[in-house]
């Protein structure tokens, strides 16, 4: 059972995961271990709350397929324990992520007394580089 939050959990039974190789240069172990996890999680076949559903799909991430499927390779670690934990982890980020709702911007505008400050400060700057100019005889 991988918790999310206090009242969200995805049962391990919807969390596919299996051992590969690991990519890149990693000696004379690299090709004998699978120490690398790839973990997938199928959104829609999930049992997650319909709203996590919803954001999780609108989401514009690499890892997520347009079958709805989150992928995750893990491969940092030389350990298959803790390159498991790092992918479980991972994917807690995922999902986490949609939780989180952005404030709507008001947009605002400008004091009197600031567009004032602005414009002196514009004009005090003109005087000080047309002050720069020739000397007329």
């Amino acid at each position: 059972m991988l918790e999310i939050s206090n009242s969200v959990s995805i049962p391990d039974n919807e969390i596919e995961i299996s051992a590969i190789r690991a990519q890149g240069a990693g000696g004379q172990n690299v090709n004998k271990v699978s120490s690398a996890i790839h973990l997938r999680f199928d959104i829609n076949a999930s049992s997650l709350p319909e709203f996590y559903k919803q954001r999780l799909l609108s989401l514009r991430d690499k890892r997520i397929t347009k079958e709805g499927v989150i992928v995750i390779k893990a491969q940092t670690f030389r350990t298959q324990e803790k390159n498991r934990a790092d992918a479980f982890e991972r994917l807690i980020d995922v999902i986490k992520q949609v939780t989180v709702v952005n404030k709507v911007r008001r947009p605002t505008k400008p004091t009197r007394n600031s567009q004032k400050r602005r414009m002196d400060s514009k004009t005090k700057r003109s005087k000080t580089k047309a002050l720069r100019g020739r000397v007329l005889e």
